[in-house]
């Protein structure tokens, strides 16, 4: 089989190079199935397995045979190259009393974004109640009854405030029986190891950051993360999902790294979309895999 398969390749490379690989392998392929019917399955189930010893869990083994074909890399900002942990927030406006204070941490704990967890992580020793109506708006924000208070908590136009979204800041309104109370301001704080991580990717694979946040930290990550590295901001999920469709028609092989929720759809219609989770005990997001947040910079 082996002679066969040599001598057709030998023959076709002087007479049409193009397909001599193809006549190799279709020979092997047709004479002696069984080796490559064994190998193939037992070879990725265990590069599954590996994967998920380093906390890296795909959904099939199909998944493994894409990624090798990627050459472009797209990530999310908030919640994925930025953790929740140790985020520095501060408040401006009303004052809040202890009631609406519990309102708002009650509120929060039915988000799984990553500005609502460390929102919550923040208002520290108080206590939650149950939460009626609640509703979450992809890429606004969250609102519900708590007691008499309805809350609403998002961006500025979500939560009917005349002030507009600063570009330089990270913010979430507060909106409490219509009545417009302050906003919180998130400094981000950047998963260890990930920044050097974009050094050594932009040998290998086209770069961007597509963010739905504002441009607050735009000169700081120009700095920081290579010069080929494409940033974009304000990008509603909708606009993700479209950014991805326009990439793929050049002939860009996508893998999506992003937080599952606001990017839900450039997950899906990535060629390998990855999620980033710090609790993959709760948050299961549709997506070809899951990444542990502890090891984002591998």
């Amino acid at each position: 089989i082996l002679g066969i398969a040599l001598f057709s390749g030998i023959y076709w490379y002087f007479r049409a190079p193009k397909i001599a690989i193809t006549v190799i392998s279709s020979i092997l392929i047709i004479a002696c199935p069984c080796a490559l019917a064994l190998s193939a399955p037992f070879t990725l189930g265990n590069v599954i397995r590996i994967f998920g010893k380093h906390k890296l869990y795909l959904k099939n083994a199909t998944i493994i045979e894409k990624m090798s074909k990627i050459n472009s890399l797209v990530f999310d900002k908030t919640g994925t190259i930025t953790t929740s942990h140790k985020q520095k927030i501060t408040y401006q406006g009303t004052p809040l009393n202890p009631q609406e204070k519990r309102g708002i941490k009650s509120i929060l704990r039915n988000s799984n974004h990553p500005l609502s967890r460390a929102l919550y992580d923040s208002l520290k020793n108080i206590e939650t109640g149950t939460v009626e109506n609640f509703t979450e708006v992809t890429g606004q924000g969250i609102q519900g009854k708590f007691h008499n208070y309805i809350l609403k908590i998002g961006a500025a136009g979500f939560t009917d405030n005349p002030q507009e979204d600063s570009p330089q800041e990270t913010a979430v309104y507060i909106n409490i029986d219509k009545q417009n109370k302050g906003k919180f301001i998130f400094k981000n704080n950047y998963r260890k190891g990930v920044l050097e991580m974009f050094q050594t990717l932009k040998k290998d694979f086209e770069l961007t950051l597509l963010s739905g946040d504002n441009e607050g930290e735009k000169n700081y990550l120009q700095n920081v993360l290579p010069h080929k590295c494409k940033l974009i901001f304000q990008q509603k999920p909708q606009e993700k999902l479209n950014f991805i469709k326009k990439r793929q028609k050049i002939n860009e092989k996508i893998m999506m790294i992003g937080d599952g929720l606001n990017d839900a759809g450039a997950l899906a219609q990535s060629n390998v979309g990855i999620a980033v989770s710090e609790n993959i005990n709760v948050f299961s997001p549709a997506s070809d895999g899951i990444i542990d947040a502890s090891v984002l910079k591998k």
